[in-house]
């Protein structure tokens, strides 16, 4: 099993940087909006479920939570403008899904916007709701969220888990880049971010504990740090997790001293914008692994003792 204190740094070190860079979770607000107004409200929903799983699983020092509390309080007053944002977004792109998805983890943390709550609630009686192109994984976790925020899931979860890549447990050696994202999402949906391990079918999970260990592997040797980290979060939802040490060594190893972890091999040149841009994912990912991986551990030496 890896050090604790190792995997607790990464995160720590993760929070850390985003905090010093909170102004990089940014809009843009005079961009056209047929060339994506939302885009760039990704990186906050993101920063909200990764805060919301740092909260419950409580494993945080108390300097770390204050700068996730401090983070989420920021995007939401000064980024999202108290989710006066949201609404505009919906407005501009009424059947997009992503305001009711970036707004769900603020929900559930104490915040509140009435006006995109009632577009939830309307949005979720038309059929371009549910019926809207998107891929398996994506509808299974908007059929996730619909559940959390108390609507009826359209479709219902269990409907749309078998259509997904893993359910199927496919050839695992045609696994690449897509496919892997596909697999951390489904298993991040079916468990509701790490909370529920034991929500992993026992078919998957069995799938998974032969073959994860030979992706962590894989993209270790790649140095894929983004997907490394997420098929960490992966190993951390199983019901028995590896946390293997060989994988969480390279990853914490390619942690920059000031806590940004780069997305492939090492850090990129640009603005700061810029790189703000190609590195939050992967620092964000980081806090998530470290969170979720560090609770297991602590929760298995309890066990063990």
């Amino acid at each position: 099993m890896t050090d604790t204190r190792l995997m607790h740094h990464v995160g720590v070190a993760a929070i850390e940087w985003l905090w010093t860079h909170r102004d990089g979770f940014r809009l843009e607000t005079d961009v056209d909006p047929e060339v994506g107004f939302l885009d760039r409200f990704k990186p906050i929903g993101e920063l909200a479920l990764i805060c919301k799983v740092l909260f419950r699983e409580g494993v945080a020092g108390s300097q770390q939570a204050q700068m996730a509390r401090q983070l989420l309080d920021h995007t939401w007053r000064d980024t999202l403008d108290g989710g006066r944002m949201l609404v505009r977004g919906q407005r501009i792109e009424p059947i997009s899904p992503i305001p009711f998805e970036v707004y769900l983890p603020f929900r559930e943390l104490g915040y509140s916007q009435p006006d995109v709550e009632r577009a939830a609630v309307l949005n979720h009686r038309l059929n371009s709701w549910s019926t809207a192109p998107m891929t398996a994984t994506r509808r299974l976790g908007l059929s996730a969220f619909q559940r959390r925020f108390g609507l009826p899931p359209r479709p219902p979860e269990a409907d749309v888990a078998g259509t997904t890549w893993l359910s199927r447990t496919p050839e695992p050696w045609t696994v690449e880049g897509h496919i892997a994202y596909d697999v951390t999402h489904t298993v991040f949906h079916l468990t509701d971010w790490g909370e529920h391990p034991d929500r992993l079918p026992p078919r998957i999970a069995d799938y998974l504990a032969t073959w994860l260990p030979v992706w962590l592997d894989d993209w270790l040797d790649l140095r894929r740090w983004d997907l490394l980290g997420e098929l960490l979060v992966v190993d951390a939802c199983l019901p028995r997790p590896t946390l293997d040490p060989r994988a969480w060594a390279g990853f914490a190893a390619a942690q920059q001293p000031d806590g940004a972890m780069p997305a492939l091999r090492t850090m990129p040149d640009g603005r700061p914008d810029e790189v703000f841009d190609l590195v939050y994912h992967p620092t964000l990912v980081a806090a998530f692994a470290s969170v979720l991986a560090t609770s297991r551990a602590l929760s298995e030496l309890a066990h063990a003792s």
